[in-house]
C-alpha cells in the first residue's frame, strides 16, 4: 500500500453508514475547526487533537501539543490545509461510533470536534518514511531485509512481532520471544498474510495461515477509547488458543 495508517487510498466507503444529519453542536465544532485551519492557527489546532496522533509507521506518532507544533508544517501541507479550510458542512459525515469524517476519510474527528485520525501524507512524510525504511533494513536479520513496506512493530506480553508488506501484496509475520533482539533470527516467520478491512473506518485484520493454525493481527484504528490498538489472536482448527493485546512500537 502506498500509504497506511493502512486506511488511506484503499478505503471504499459504504454510503449506508454515513449520516449527514449532524446536530447543531457538531456543526459548530466542525466550523470552529475549519476556521482554525483557515487562519492557520497552529496553536489553536494543537489544542483540538486527541494525542497521540498516529502517523504511518515507521514515522513517529505525534506525542503532544509541543510535538504537534514542531511538526505541523511537515504533516499539514497546503493541500490538506486547503481541503479542510475550504470544506462545506455537507462534506462532513457522521459514521456512527467511529466519529465524523471529511470527504472519504482524509480526516476524522470526534463529535466534540477533536481530531482523532489524519489519513493523509505530505511529500515530506513520504520522503521521511523512505529514509527511515532504508535505515531499518540495514539492521534486520538477513532473511527479513527484502520487503515493500514496513507495516507494524508490535509488543505483546510474550512477543515482539514485526509485520511487513511484501512485493507480491502479501504480508509477512516475524516474531521473537520478549528479550530476544530484533536483529536476531526470528522464532517464527510466516509470509502468506492477507489483509481484510472491517467497514469504512480502516479497522482491519491481517491473517496468516500455517497448517491448522491461524495467526491474526487485528488493528483497531477507529474504535472505543478503552479498546486495545492492536492484538494477536492464534487459532488452532478455528479455536482460540492464544489472545494477547499489544502496543505499537515506533
Amino acid at each position: 500500500m502506498k500509504y497506511k495508517i493502512l486506511i488511506l487510498f484503499s478505503l471504499i466507503f459504504n454510503l449506508s453508514f454515513a449520516q449527514n444529519d449532524l446536530d447543531k453542536n457538531e456543526i459548530e465544532n466542525i466550523q470552529k475547526l475549519v476556521n482554525l485551519f483557515k487562519a492557520k492557527n497552529v496553536d489553536g489546532i494543537s489544542k483540538v487533537v486527541n494525542y497521540p496522533l498516529n502517523r504511518e509507521y515507521p514515522i513517529p506518532n505525534v506525542k503532544n501539543e509541543a510535538d504537534f507544533k514542531k511538526r505541523f508544517n511537515q504533516i499539514f501541507d497546503q493541500k490538506i490545509i486547503d481541503e479542510i479550510s475550504n470544506s462545506k458542512i455537507d462534506q462532513w459525515s457522521e459514521v456512527g461510533w467511529r466519529g465524523i469524517m471529511l470527504n472519504n476519510g482524509d480526516l476524522w474527528i470526534e463529535t466534540d470536534g477533536k481530531i482523532k485520525v489524519l489519513n493523509y501524507q505530505s511529500d515530506f512524510e513520504i520522503s521521511q518514511k523512505t529514509n527511515l525504511v532504508n535505515n531499518d533494513k540495514k539492521k534486520l536479520y538477513s532473511t527479513l531485509k527484502v520487503f515493500k513496506s514496513p507495516t507494524y512493530k508490535i509488543q505483546t506480553k510474550n512477543y515482539l512481532i514485526r509485520i511487513d508488506e511484501l512485493n507480491n501484496g502479501k504480508y509477512r509475520y516475524a516474531s521473537w520471544k520478549i528479550g530476544k533482539p530484533e536483529e536476531s533470527k526470528p522464532d517464527l516467520i510466516l509470509s502468506n498474510g492477507e489483509l481484510q478491512f472491517d467497514g469504512s473506518g480502516g479497522n482491519h485484520t491481517i491473517t496468516f495461515k500455517k497448517g491448522e493454525f491461524n495467526y491474526k493481527i487485528y488493528r483497531g484504528i477507529i474504535g472505543e477509547k478503552d479498546a486495545a490498538e492492536i492484538s494477536l489472536t492464534v487459532e488452532q482448527n478455528d479455536k482460540v488458543i492464544l489472545q494477547q493485546d499489544g502496543k505499537l512500537l515506533e
